[in-house]
């Protein structure tokens, strides 16, 4: 017996992430457009590094508060009543290691074995990943894609619920496909929870990536107090700080010690010098947030215009989000298109299977980047998809 079969069952089936194989395999390629992560190509902006370098050269390395120093949880109620227009108290938020450490905390306190977690299928894998390791099992729910775009079947959401089920994901604007759920949707969600005990994970992150003008639908328009939803967010996606690793969680003030606990237990808390920039990055942030808005939406319009040209591809306009889930006609194998467009065409795609069954077929792109590089990947794609 090897060192790996002593191993928990659950840690050992914890899958390998499908976008990781393709970027590992074309990382190093010179030339390559890295289209495959859900990330900006623009580095964190100078006020929130200064406001960190502050902290940091002021001492503010040692240990503290595990949910959050005071400042930054009152900045994100600030933050949250800009955005919401509702009044928030700064106890309904802890700070995390990322917003994957607010979804691992949300599972641990919702299913473990022998329970059942729902999630919408497109998506973003970590989700069914982390629930599998806690010992749930994840239970991907397939949105449709039809003449206007992604949505969500009620009906099969509501067949997916069992006496074992105890907590749904929601992921909107989502990751992969845009999908973004309308008032109505998140009611008959809400009202599935509170008719059956369940929890709801609510990952909002993408709420301002919303191109209609105006934010995204969200749970917290909706909801009363004591509703069992667990909002998990991260500072990555709006200010360019995907390699600081720092996100948050919106919770009922009554879990605030519960949730400080769960941290003691596994990182013990996020370096008081990063919260500094978070501070900064909440509180001096909107314009750059509006301009990084502004960007994506016209990567967005230039690359679907480009692949629409080419009378090849399929897909489905993104309303919110950064990313492009497409069908080039006559590709099956996703992950095989995926490696052969790194090789052919020096642009990395990620796979759409590694988004769930549900997702094979289709290629994802990541739009969030200056447009010079969209229009160039955009260029060499419609190249690869004229010789097959």
């Amino acid at each position: 017996m090897s060192l790996i079969d002593n191993l928990r069952g659950e840690a050992r089936r914890a899958p390998v992430s499908g976008i990781e194989a393709v970027a590992n395999y074309g990382r190093d390629r010179k030339g390559l457009i890295p289209l495959w992560s859900g990330e900006s190509d623009r580095a964190t902006p100078d006020f929130i590094n200064a406001a960190a370098k502050r902290g940091l050269d002021a001492g503010e390395t040692f240990y503290t508060w595990q949910g959050g120093i005071p400042e930054l949880r009152q900045s994100l109620a600030r933050y949250h009543e800009r955005h919401f227009g509702l009044k928030f108290s700064p106890d309904e938020f802890l700070v995390t290691i990322g917003g994957m450490q607010a979804i691992v905390l949300a599972i641990e306190a919702t299913a473990g074995a022998g329970d059942e977690a729902i999630y919408l299928e497109p998506a973003w894998p970590n989700f069914a990943g982390a629930a599998g390791v806690a010992g749930a099992t994840p239970v991907p729910v397939a949105l449709t894609e039809g003449a206007n775009g992604w949505y969500c079947d009620i009906d099969r959401v509501k067949a997916a619920v069992t006496p074992r089920t105890k907590v749904m994901f929601v992921n909107t604007p989502a990751n992969p496909t845009g999908w973004t759920a309308d008032i109505e949707t998140l009611k008959s969600l809400l009202d599935l929870s509170r008719r059956h005990g369940t929890w709801i994970i609510a990952d909002e992150i993408y709420a301002l990536f919303h191109y209609n003008g105006q934010r995204a639908p969200s749970f917290m328009d909706i909801m009363e107090p004591e509703d069992r939803i667990l909002f998990v967010n991260t500072f990555s996606k709006n200010w360019a700080m995907t390699g600081w690793r720092v996100g948050w969680m919106k919770t009922h003030p009554s879990l605030e010690r519960t949730f400080e606990n769960l941290i003691q237990y596994s990182s013990s808390g996020v370096a008081q010098f990063l919260q500094r920039g978070a501070i900064a990055a909440l509180d001096e942030g909107d314009d750059f947030l509006a301009a990084q808005i502004t960007q994506a939406k016209a990567s967005r319009d230039l690359i679907c215009r480009k692949l629409a040209d080419t009378g090849r591809v399929r897909f489905s306009v993104p309303p919110g989000a950064f990313y492009l889930f497409f069908k080039v006609d006559g590709m099956k194998d996703s992950t095989k298109a995926a490696f052969e467009i790194v090789d052919k065409a020096l642009v990395g795609l990620a796979p759409g299977v590694a988004f769930g069954q549900a997702g094979e077929g289709y290629l994802r792109l990541c739009f969030h980047r200056k447009l010079e590089d969209v229009e160039e990947a955009a260029d060499r794609l419609a190249k690869w998809i004229g010789k097959l």
